[in-house]
């Protein structure tokens, strides 16, 4: 399925109505948002979430979320942006986290993870009376835009709130995130923010500190 042509198709039927609707975003981080409020301040009023309870430790969410602050204060968007800062709940990871320990990073327990962000948001997005709420983590060329996309579509069918259908990394979204990470010196972290992720990346680094050492 086409997501980004869904979301073409989405923005056309907006700018028709000659309206600005109102749309909750949940963000990771602040490169990941960089390329999404961009390209969506255009159409929509935003209230960027911050929810994350998978990130690990605490230092590590307390500097993205001021990164995500520093970059919506200093990006010049066409609409507002505004930010709900949400405080440090790690049990709400591990609780779905539970049993799932040792799958690899992609797996399910990268799908409840998901599941977990994207309901807290659609409960959210309801109580404000949002007229739609989506996720920036399909920028991710490591994320599966198909499964973020069912997954918000059945909650969406839950709370009642629309589910803004989306795959950010098309049109070289993951890369403009890039470019704009650089003009804004944005923190780009190594890995997705849990404790397991984090022990993978140290995994993956190992090769490259013994080539070194050659």
């Amino acid at each position: 399925m086409n997501y980004q042509k869904i979301l073409d198709e989405t923005i056309k039927e907006i700018q028709l109505n000659n309206r600005i609707p109102k749309l909750l975003i949940h963000s990771c981080c602040a490169p990941c948002s960089s390329y999404c409020l961009e390209y969506l301040s255009q159409f929509f009023e935003i209230t960027v979430l911050y929810y994350n309870p998978n990130i690990f430790p605490e230092e590590e969410y307390m500097y993205r979320m001021d990164e995500q602050r520093r970059f919506i204060e200093n990006f010049p968007a066409k609409h507002s942006i505004k930010l709900i800062e949400t405080a440090y709940t790690p049990e709400d990871f591990y609780a779905i986290s539970k049993g799932y320990e040792n799958e690899p990073e992609g797996g399910l327990r990268c799908l409840r993870c998901f599941k977990l962000r994207l309901e807290y948001t659609a409960k959210v997005a309801k109580e404000m009376g949002m007229d739609y709420f989506t996720t920036t983590l399909s920028i991710s060329p490591l994320k599966d835009a198909s499964s973020l996309n069912s997954i918000g579509q059945s909650i969406s069918e839950i709370y009642e709130v629309p589910y803004l259908l989306s795959d950010f990394k098309k049109r070289n979204g993951y890369k403009r995130s890039v470019e704009l990470s650089k003009e804004y010196d944005m923190y780009r972290q190594n890995f997705c923010g849990c404790v397991y992720s984090m022990g993978e990346a140290k995994e993956r680094e190992k090769p490259q500190i013994n080539n070194r050492n050659v």
